[in-house]
């Protein structure tokens, strides 16, 4: 079954664990998959991972996820050059702890980066061509974390309450439209980075990011049509 054959998705911060499961899995429903990246090392270990079938519906550019005019230039190549832009997923992010008197301006700037003026620059950049079009679907991976706000990594937990708090605005924003507009909000996902910043952690509770993977592409489905505003915890 390929639900999303036709559709053309952006998937920023798709060359990371959770990125790298979300463009398969959207792949493997028949979407065409674009990914912004700054790394040509991950953008090449996505690649290596592709089904044969599927290499000609990736593509991949160098962008900055931060700079909103970059990112807009980005989604405006793909409507050019493919004729439409269906799917957003913000998976992008980053993480630092440290409780509000531990957290430096730069720190606080950096995670606001990342998590939330990346998923601002990539809504700015997918939403006119997808309520011109009326048919879309945004999802933003925020976390569990903020719901309720968790102390020790003020500035993340923060800016992805930023996250939620845009999700819902565009709720809101585009009800009617045709576009639906969501967040997954996972609990700690098991991936190598984290297994090596938490070796004695326990993992039992700990979600795969193929799970998250396939409540992104559920929601991404012409059959979400009504599910809109929704904070889906994992």
């Amino acid at each position: 079954m390929t639900p999303l054959a036709g559709r053309v998705a952006l998937v920023t911060g798709g060359t990371g664990a959770l990125g790298q499961a979300v463009s398969l899995r959207l792949l493997a429903d028949g979407a065409t998959v674009a990914i912004p990246y700054l790394d040509a090392r991950e953008r090449d270990w996505l690649a290596a991972r592709v089904a044969p079938a599927d290499r000609d519906r990736l593509l991949a550019e160098p962008v900055d996820v931060t700079d909103v005019e970059a990112v807009a230039a980005f989604g405006a190549r793909l409507v050019a050059a493919l004729g439409r832009l269906d799917v957003l997923v913000a998976a992008v992010g980053g993480f630092a702890g440290g409780a509000l008197l531990e957290t430096d301006a730069a720190t606080w700037r950096r995670m606001l980066d990342l998590n939330l003026t990346s998923a601002f620059a990539a809504a700015k950049a997918t939403l006119p061509h997808m309520v011109g079009a009326g048919w879309g679907r945004v999802v933003f991976v925020a976390s569990r974390a903020v719901v309720p706000p968790a102390g020790g990594f003020v500035a993340y937990t923060v800016a992805k309450a930023g996250v939620v708090a845009l999700a819902q605005a565009l709720a809101v924003e585009t009800r009617g439209s045709g576009v639906t507009v969501n967040a997954v909000l996972p609990s700690t996902m098991d991936t190598e980075a984290n297994r090596a910043a938490m070796p004695d952690a326990d993992r039992g509770g700990w979600v795969p990011v193929e799970a998250v993977a396939d409540a992104i592409a559920m929601l991404a489905r012409p059959e979400s049509a009504h599910i809109t505003g929704t904070l889906l915890a994992i």
